[in-house]
């Protein structure tokens, strides 16, 4: 069976996931390594219209619609993974935002990258979860529009978190960066597939009334898997 490098990349919306994929591509596709893209969202993208005609790879959309995006994401690795390896590609990059931060789209022995911006908060990366902490590289943009300091605090904060990653700063408009995260991505390696693979976390645990349709609030409304709050001030 044809192996396949997969990465997954992951981060918050606008932190700049698709634009460092793009820069990443363009390098790869310059030294004839051929590469495809997959994105999974909520609602809408065009992203896979991006992939196609401003980058000029291979590339597929999945929307989750009502389905938790996350458990959508998981339920379609192995077709996506198939459908990379019909293209004949060598290189496969799996978007998706990892929506609820609880939720870590990172998968046992594939490599995974963190994406995050200067502009999401100083105590963001705590807040972000197994997405951050469980990944292999972080990737941190829009630095150019904070100062040294404040770049130096968030990194440090990163660290806190997860501190055996590899860290780059990227700008996501010029790819300037770029270059060392290409570097460590050659030194990862294909695999055959990524059926019996396990991911990094586990999702959410929840079946409940809401799960299934309901919208009205209250009480009498809800059944399944429910946690309530602790009302201790």
């Amino acid at each position: 069976m044809d192996k396949l490098k997969i990465i997954t990349i992951a981060g918050t919306p606008s932190s700049g996931k698709t634009a460092v994929i793009s820069h990443l591509a363009r390098l790869f596709l310059k030294q004839g390594v051929r590469v495809a893209a997959a994105k999974f969202d909520a609602l809408a993208t065009r992203d896979d219209i991006h992939f196609k005609t401003r980058v000029g790879i291979p590339s597929i959309k999945g929307i989750s619609d009502y389905i938790c995006p996350d458990h959508y994401y998981v339920s379609n690795l192995e077709e996506v993974v198939a459908w990379g390896k019909e293209q004949n590609v060598q290189l496969l990059f799996i978007e998706t935002a990892g929506l609820c931060l609880r939720c870590a789209p990172h998968i046992q022995a594939i490599p995974a990258i963190s994406i995050i911006d200067h502009l999401s908060g100083i105590d963001a990366p705590e807040k972000m979860g197994p997405l951050l902490n469980l990944a292999d590289a972080v990737v941190v943009t829009k630095g150019d529009m904070v100062s040294q300091a404040e770049k130096e605090v968030f990194m440090y904060k990163i660290k806190q978190v997860n501190p055996e990653a590899f860290l780059f700063q990227v700008n996501g408009l010029t790819g300037s960066g770029n270059l060392p995260l290409k570097r460590l991505i050659n030194t990862w390696e294909s695999v055959e597939g990524i059926s019996n693979l396990s991911l990094r976390y586990s999702m959410p645990a929840s079946v409940c009334s809401y799960c299934t349709g309901e919208t009205r609030i209250g009480q009498k409304f809800q059944s399944g898997n429910v946690k309530k709050i602790e009302l201790i001030s």
